[in-house]
């Protein structure tokens, strides 16, 4: 590591971020070790770094290096920093008079240090009855500049302790502001509690590192991890002992006999943090999710339902106001939606959901006549990301919010601002893509709105299964509990159309011939798996000749790795659609290169920057510090550590692609994908086209993906727990 060194002080803050520490401010040089830096003594420079504390007018040995940055000119970018106490006897007096101890005017300072010497702070850290021995000392103030003097040390030493661990300052920062008040825990007993703000692995190398791996508290804290993995694996709630043990040796390479795994179990169920309910192995926080949630709706249920009169009448007068025509599915689904207080609709593509949903909020408001302000206070529409929520406004012409903004996530602290204790008070509530929805964010859901409402809950029962934990539509259908009402008949966009009719073929496993026929929005080209990327450049650059751009066109694969693999297909992608130009700013990151103009996927939710899990924009920017992306008007800066957030999304997955619709779609369906070939993944993929879809590869592969039942059938327990909340008489 570069020992070289600038001494000085923090004079002035430009800018704080207090989630990550990052801090830009102005430092004044005094001294260096590093002579081609000797020109900046007694000058002012502009520092950028992390820091777990900022204190202006202290000194600081800074250690980093001396860089250009094409935006802000010349900056010192620290890597580590030291805050040494003061030693002469004259900066001990002005330390000790300084607005960092209480208790201690320029007087007693140097009464102090004339009693102690240079050894002054060394000897008040010793405690704070030596200040006692100086005349005129009271016990109230010795308490308070000995606090004080403690307090300032405290986190240089944990930031110095935490470094010596292995952690990176960045870390060590975030690990500092986050458990501040309880540090001397966590670097004890509660040291995984740091995978807070800490990948595990990362936290249970360094541990091991340290601390030895067959401690107790390693291996509840690996077993508590283990679950946790095999649940987001399986999309179980609950797993059995054997399931446990083979995660724990796969993860952490954990063996333990019958005997040691029964007794670690029943100690963690002891504490609260698993529940053991016959073989079935729960980690306490989802069994408690689902008893909440199936309490929560019981709540919902029992209310007094309103209904609109003459709904029925209302509903004809619409139909000619607005001239369509509802089928008696879509007409069972806006009354019952309207004259109950839980409503599940379920339908494929071309059923009309959200034509239901409009008609849905066009009586709602009639029937109360709501203005504008009244609509934002009473209706909410809500879906579980960007892109679904984007849909659902567009298509409603109201506004619409992911759940995680709806109910005010707080990222630091994975909680929400309306919660059980702070409800939120809309009164009609439609949800679209359920489908989606884990055990988690229904859970949050429920707990942060009123149970006074009509909460309409809409999806489709055959697309993929959440990405989290759970099986939350199906469970509340199969509990014959709510009013449910599935859409089955498909309207037709032309003559000659068949997207809605093979999704519909899909589902019902009875592929007809016609899926080789060419049709107005269709057509599947017949290609070996050698020849698929050879192929789709061939139908890119044809539908860039007919102006069908990379904003337009979506390409949609099962898996990430291989040859026909989303990560080569980026490759290639990007070649066609945004080839290297001088004229454009590139960034390297791992494997890919970025460029301006490039088209990327965000992969998680950060509420502060609005950008949520799924959605896709494009490079608007880079230099070489940070890159600019456009998610649809909202542009976000994203420094270089952070470009693990996003992906080149030409190509993206079949699941990433959920909640969202394309105009154009490509899909590559081949022998090799054979891991991820089964019935909902096409279904979910053939779905997401809403112009016109294109299938490239073997058609034998994709009869068989058709009839490939295959998706897991989760462990769940929560139509259990509903029908056993449901039949309790209170």
């Amino acid at each position: 590591m570069n020992t070289n060194y600038i001494k000085g002080k923090l004079k002035r803050i430009i800018y704080q971020n207090n989630d990550s520490g990052y801090v830009v401010a102005l430092f004044r040089v005094k001294e260096t070790n590093d002579p081609k830096l000797e020109e900046l003594i007694n000058k002012t420079i502009t520092v950028t770094g992390v820091f777990s504390d900022v204190f202006l007018d202290v000194l600081m040995v800074l250690y980093g290096e001396y860089t250009k940055n094409d935006r802000f000119g010349m900056q010192y970018n620290v890597i580590k920093y030291d805050m040494p106490l003061p030693s002469s006897k004259d900066t001990i007096v002005e330390f000790l008079s300084s607005s960092f101890i209480n208790g201690c005017g320029l007087r007693t300072a140097k009464k102090i240090v004339d009693h102690f010497g240079d050894k002054t702070l060394e000897i008040i850290k010793e405690g704070q009855d030596r200040l006692l021995e100086v005349d005129g000392m009271t016990a109230s103030r010795a308490a308070k500049i000995y606090n004080s003097l403690i307090n300032y040390n405290k986190s240089s030493d944990t930031i110095l302790k935490l470094q010596t661990f292995g952690f990176s300052i960045e870390e060590c920062s975030r690990i500092y502001n986050r458990f501040k008040d309880n540090i001397e825990g966590i670097l004890g007993d509660n040291f995984y509690d740091i995978k807070e703000v800490v990948d595990f692995k990362k936290v249970d190398n360094i541990y091991v590192a340290n601390f030895g791996d067959k401690t107790r508290v390693r291996i509840y804290a690996c077993l508590l991890e283990a679950m946790l993995i095999l649940s987001f694996s399986t999309g179980d709630i609950y797993h059995y002992q054997e399931e446990i043990s083979e995660s724990l040796h796969k993860e952490f390479n954990i063996i333990l006999s019958d005997e040691a795994m029964d007794e670690v179990l029943s100690e963690l169920n002891t504490q609260g943090e698993i529940r053991i309910i016959d073989r079935r192995i729960y980690l306490e926080k989802y069994y408690e999710e689902e008893e909440d949630i199936a309490r929560n709706l019981k709540t919902i249920d029992a209310f007094d339902t309103q209904k609109l009169d003459n709904i029925a009448e209302k509903l004809q007068i619409l139909e000619s106001k607005i001239g369509i025509n509802y089928n008696m599915d879509q007409e069972k689904a806006i009354i019952t939606a309207l004259n109950n207080n839980i409503t599940i609709i379920s339908g494929g593509p071309g059923t009309g959901k959200t034509t239901i949903i409009n008609a849905i909020t066009k009586l709602y408001i009639e029937e109360y006549g709501l203005g504008p302000a009244d609509i934002m206070e009473s209706i909410a529409l809500l879906a579980p990301t960007g892109r679904a929520s984007k849909k659902l406004a567009t298509s409603t012409s109201l506004p619409a919010y992911t759940i995680h903004r709806y109910l005010k996530w707080y990222k630091d602290s994975d909680s929400f601002f309306y919660n059980e204790y702070n409800k939120t008070s809309h009164k009609l509530i439609i949800v679209d893509e359920v489908s989606m929805i884990d055990i988690d964010l229904f859970d949050a859901l429920l707990k942060g709105i009123s149970p006074n409402i009509k909460l309409i809950l809409v999806g489709d029962i055959n697309q993929l299964p959440s990405v989290g934990p759970g099986l939350i539509l199906e469970d509340l259908i199969n509990t014959d509990y709510f009013n449910y009402v599935p859409l089955k008949e498909i309207y037709r966009q032309s003559d000659n159309s068949y997207i809605p009719y093979l999704a519909k073929e899909i589902k019902n496993r009875e592929l007809s011939e016609e899926f080789l026929t060419k049709k107005d929005d269709y057509s599947f080209v017949q290609t070996p798996k050698e020849q698929v990327k050879e192929v789709l450049e061939q139908i890119i650059r044809y539908s860039l000749d007919k102006g069908i751009d990379e904003a337009k066109m979506q390409i949609l694969a099962p898996m990430y790795k291989g040859e026909n693999g989303i990560d080569n297909l980026n490759l290639i992608l990007q070649k066609i659609y945004n080839p290297r130009s001088a004229s454009k700013n590139e960034m390297i990151y791992g494997d890919a290169i970025y460029r301006e103009g490039d088209k990327v996927l965000q992969l998680v939710n950060d509420l502060d920057k609005n950008v949520f899990n799924g959605d896709i924009g494009f490079i608007k920017s880079i230099d070489s510090k940070e890159i600019v992306i456009d998610f649809e008007g909202n542009k976000v800066t994203y420094p270089k550590k952070d470009l693990k957030q996003i992906k080149h999304a030409y190509a993206i997955t079949i699941h990433k692609s959920q909640g969202s619709e394309f105009e154009h779609v490509i899909m590559p369906i081949v022998s090799s994908y054979y891991k991820m070939l089964y019935n909902k993944l096409i279904y979910t993929g053939v779905s997401r086209a809403k112009k016109s879809l294109t299938i490239i590869g073997d058609p034998l592969a994709f009869a068989r993906a058709i009839n490939n039942n295959y998706s897991q059938n989760r462990k769940t327990t929560l139509k259990d727990k509903i029908i056993e909340v449901y039949n309790l008489k209170v």
